[in-house]
């Protein structure tokens, strides 16, 4: 697996100005460390690489922080990983040589990438920290790349401004990332939808009727003894939500059992206008349907998807 070099790729919502990047504010017991721009960095870098979304958000300046926490859960973990070049979860550890550079790793079982931040260079508010970026398992230094990053000072502490050449603009940020994971769960609600029909079928075909609900399908359902054994979808899908998306499972008519049974299925944006914004439904003949229903239940007479 190579090291992604990446921290220049944020879509135009980064907007350009120099190589700095900053910080926010710490506790009062963090206050000395807090005053040392390359002790903040490093802190910035653990907490990435840990994906520790409550203390990264406590290193941003305050708009930034207030844009952070209103991002959600998949949209932080997304930009949490790409912050250290990874794509997932590592767990850091950092060091000190003798001279007091500072270097952090950030280990997953594929690869650590090791981050070696040089002197800083502070000028009146603003803090220049060379960061070297590499795989730490290239010992030709192959793929190492040094990426200029800058601290602001705000209200006497070092906040994360931005990465490279690029200011980090959270509000727009996000407002962006919203799109795209709009656009995300929306496809996985409508792979969502067919896998639980494909599994209701499975059940049919298996127990002679319909199941009573969604939990039936999966590996703890608490329906009926033999739906215990049903072991057809995740746990999570069973529960009725992913990604972003709630579903709805209701069987049309008094009877459940045999092949006359029909059942309607939804999927409706569990946040509407943050993790989407269409609402599906497959109607009692298998036709998918989707429109806007600002979080609502679809119906029968949106348009049909393919």
């Amino acid at each position: 697996m190579r090291l992604k070099i990446a921290f220049c790729a944020w879509t135009a919502s980064v907007v350009m100005l120099g190589c700095f990047i900053a910080d926010e504010t710490r506790s009062a017991a963090q206050t000395t460390t807090g005053n040392d721009p390359a002790v903040v960095l490093q802190e910035i870098l653990i907490a990435a690489c840990a994906q520790d979304s409550k203390q990264f958000s406590n290193e941003l300046t305050t708009r930034n922080a207030a844009a952070f926490r209103q991002m959600t859960p998949a949209a932080q973990a997304t930009f949490l990983k790409r912050f250290v070049l990874l794509d997932k979860a590592g767990k850091p550890r950092s060091s000190s040589d003798p001279s007091g550079v500072l270097t952090v790793f950030c280990e997953t079982p594929e690869i650590t990438t090791q981050m070696q931040i040089g002197k800083p260079e502070v000028r009146d508010n603003l803090a220049y920290l060379p960061l070297l970026v590499k795989d730490a398992g290239d010992t030709a230094d192959a793929n190492t790349r040094n990426v200029i990053m800058g601290l602001v000072r705000e209200n006497g502490h070092w906040k994360l401004l931005s990465l490279g050449l690029l200011l980090l603009d959270l509000p727009t940020l996000g407002e962006e990332w919203d799109r795209a994971e709009i656009q995300a769960n929306e496809k996985s609600a409508i792979a969502s939808m067919k896998e639980l029909a494909n599994a209701i079928e499975k059940y049919r075909v298996a127990f002679t009727r319909l199941p009573d609900t969604l939990a039936a399908l999966g590996p703890s359902g608490k329906a009926p003894a033999q739906a215990e054994k049903a072991g057809l979808v995740s746990d999570q899908l069973a529960g009725g939500r992913r990604d972003g998306y709630s579903f709805r499972y209701v069987i049309v008519g008094a009877n459940s059992s045999g092949a006359p049974a029909k059942y309607e299925l939804a999927a409706i944006p569990a946040e509407y206008g943050r993790t989407g914004m269409r609402s599906f439904f497959r109607d009692s003949n298998g036709v998918l349907h989707a429109g806007d229903h600002q979080g609502a239940v679809g119906s029968l007479s949106d348009p049909k998807v393919d």
